[in-house]
């Protein structure tokens, strides 16, 4: 064999082994998360806080988190910085520890009407150990069935429509009943994650996230709840999102009827 046949066929054999490896590499299942799989659902027109809280406190489980939407164009928010999802409702795992929705009224009543989303959290709920939301994201649980006969929370001004979705409302900031917990409005969140991060992986767990993000708060005023802040500043509230409000409570209604059917 002369040197140029032997060339050849050096090259020849490389070119096999680095196709055999990349084939190999191919059929490698990538590495499970150390942690909980999270799949947190991203929406037009949503509160960034009611994602950006729990997803501090579920980033620190050394798990998984994927954001997700119909497609991965960005989606607007209350703050105007933009939110793109890592993956999409076909592609998105179906049997994840938590799936998460967050609030935003406008879009939570859009989104209590998109049979494409509805249909896409039943799936997520269906496969999921825990079902969850914070703030008007409850009502879209409510809107896909999902709160019938469990009690649960939400934004204070929007939890009368709760029974209108099957739900039982109550005052607080976290509410478990069985896989579903909920929380209240979008600072509730953390409260939420913590809670979320104790059932998986215990309370300890939660206190040391609970410290690395040095949550102890002192509010400078104590006027977190109409309750607190009286009926002046609350009535101003509520006079100001009458209208959208009224259309959260027409959509509601709505669902409840095809709930029916």
């Amino acid at each position: 064999m002369n040197r140029r046949d032997f060339n050849l066929l050096f090259t020849a054999a490389g070119a096999g082994l680095l196709l055999n490896s990349q084939g190999a590499a191919a059929q490698i299942t990538p590495p499970a998360p150390e942690g909980p799989v999270f799949a947190m659902l991203v929406h037009p027109k949503m509160i960034l806080l009611d994602l950006l809280g729990p997803m501090t406190v579920f980033n620190m489980t050394r798990g998984k988190v994927h954001l997700v939407w119909k497609d991965q164009a960005p989606v607007s928010t209350d703050v105007g910085i933009p939110v793109a999802a890592t993956t999409n409702f076909k592609d998105c795992p179906r049997n994840v520890d938590v799936f998460f929705i967050p609030g935003g009224l406008a879009g939570s009543t859009e989104l209590m009407e998109d049979a494409e989303t509805l249909a896409f959290v039943r799936e997520m709920a269906a496969g999921a150990k825990y079902v969850t939301a914070v703030c008007t994201g409850t009502l879209v649980l409510g809107a896909a069935g999902l709160l019938q006969g469990k009690r649960a929370t939400t934004l204070w001004n929007v939890r009368d429509i709760l029974p209108t979705l099957g739900a039982i409302p109550l005052h607080d900031r976290v509410v478990e009943d069985g896989n579903i917990i909920t929380g209240g409005g979008s600072t509730a969140g953390l409260d939420f994650g913590l809670s979320i991060v104790a059932r998986l992986r215990g309370d300890e767990a939660a206190k040391r996230i609970q410290l690395i993000i040095e949550y102890d708060p002192h509010p400078p005023f104590d006027a977190g709840s109409p309750e607190k802040a009286g009926p002046e500043i609350t009535n101003s509230f509520l006079k100001a999102r009458k209208s959208v409000m009224d259309e959260a409570k027409a959509a509601a209604l709505r669902a409840a009827e095809r709930l029916k059917s």
